[in-house]
């Protein structure tokens, strides 16, 4: 017998084996093909990013050492009181002006009414004296008149006196009439300078007794209006801690107003980061809140005194014990772009990434931004509504009197 006749399985074997040998063969050489081509990409990605922080490295700083900051507007109780009405809930949006709480009026209207008691008794007391005075010139004419009487009846009896007609007592009795004509003169001319002196150079409203009880009753409307507390600015309310029925105080903490639409960004850069920075540069933001979908663009408007540290409540001691250099941080101020914030509202506390354009130096550096002063809002004004009952109040007390 011949050998492929007695071994037919190795005759079949020999194939198999060549046909494994080749598909390992293939499956090393395409391994080591998409190693090489990831190798490829990962040095390509590293020259790339490299590339970009070469080129990027004097013109951007950035930081996600950054956080939503904005104006905490509180609300206190400025006069005490009880609650009777809690007009607004936290997370609600309000205008300026929009009720928040009401507390018990009850004696803020009782001591109105008390101050418009005191105005309309000040303006009669002040009608009277200009009486007086009328008073006083009707007594001063009646003395004249008397005086000029008694003149007369003394300058007959003188040359009587001197014929002989008259006796001499009679004419004593005209001359004692003459001087006390002239002493009740006198006296009513005393009296009307006592009268005037209590309301002469001014009208009934300009009268200071009148000016004190108006102030009076402007106090006490004060007093009421603040009975009625609004919100002083627009935002969202927060922290409320007022509730119905409530004892307050003056002081006392009732909510708070948060303006989202003037909200600012402070990103804490590194010290070494600052040297090219300036005021107004352009910024680019992301919130964490948005993801990347959403960008943000404002600008560079200032940079806080100090560092962190600084102002911390123990701040460090670096003169003392071993010291290792710790690179600060100090809070830049960004200025968001008030659209976006319409359409992407901000909450205060959100954590931001900050990219700062850095090219354009023509703006003072960081730290030579002058302050912006806010303009003053009246707090307590007194309301056309009261003004108008204290024009009535003097009409109606003066008798049509016009001086």
């Amino acid at each position: 017998m011949n050998d492929h006749a007695s071994h037919p399985d190795r005759e079949r074997s020999t194939p198999l084996s060549d046909l494994d040998t080749a598909a390992r063969s293939s499956a090393r050489a395409t391994r080591k093909k998409a190693l090489l081509l990831l190798g490829g990409a990962v040095v390509l990605g590293l020259a790339a990013w490299g590339g970009h922080a070469w080129m990027t490295a004097d013109t951007h700083e950035g930081t996600d050492d950054a956080y939503v900051t904005g104006n905490i507007v509180q609300v206190t109780a400025r006069e005490g009181g009880t609650v009777i009405a809690v007009h607004a809930e936290g997370t609600q949006q309000v205008n300026a002006g929009a009720p928040l709480v009401d507390l018990d009026p009850a004696l803020a209207d009782a001591g109105v009414a008390a101050a418009e008691a005191e105005l309309a008794r000040a303006v009669r007391g002040v009608r009277q004296g200009f009486s007086r005075i009328d008073t006083a010139d009707a007594e001063i004419a009646e003395a004249q008149s008397r005086l000029s009487a008694a003149q007369n009846d003394l300058s007959r009896r003188q040359p009587a006196v001197a014929a002989g007609a008259v006796s001499g007592e009679e004419a004593a009795h005209a001359s004692d009439a003459v001087r006390a004509a002239t002493a009740a003169l006198a006296l009513a001319r005393s009296h009307r300078v006592e009268a005037e002196s209590a309301v002469a150079g001014t009208g009934i409203a300009g009268n200071p007794q009148v000016m004190a009880a108006v102030a009076a009753l402007r106090r006490a409307a004060i007093l009421r209006a603040r009975m009625h507390i609004t919100a002083p600015v627009a935002g969202v309310v927060a922290n409320r801690a007022v509730q119905m029925g409530q004892q307050v105080a003056p002081g006392t903490p009732l909510m708070a107003v948060v303006p989202l639409n003037k909200v600012w960004v402070e990103a804490n850069f590194r010290e070494t980061q600052l040297a090219h920075i300036r005021i107004g540069q352009a910024v680019t933001l992301h919130s964490d809140a948005y993801g990347d979908d959403v960008t943000f663009h404002g600008r560079v408007i200032g940079m806080n005194a100090g560092s962190g540290s600084a102002f911390a409540l123990l701040p460090a001691q670096n003169a003392s014990g071993n010291w290792i250099k710790i690179v600060q941080r100090v809070p830049v101020r960004i200025a968001l772009d008030p659209a976006e914030l319409n359409a992407n509202p901000l909450r205060l506390g959100l954590s931001m990434t900050v990219d700062v354009d850095t090219r354009d130096h023509a703006g003072a550096p960081v730290m030579s931004k002058a302050a912006q002063i806010q303009p003053a809002q009246p707090l307590d004004t007194v309301s056309p509504e009261v003004e108008a009952r204290i024009n009535a109040i003097i009409a109606a007390n003066s008798g049509g009197r016009v001086r």
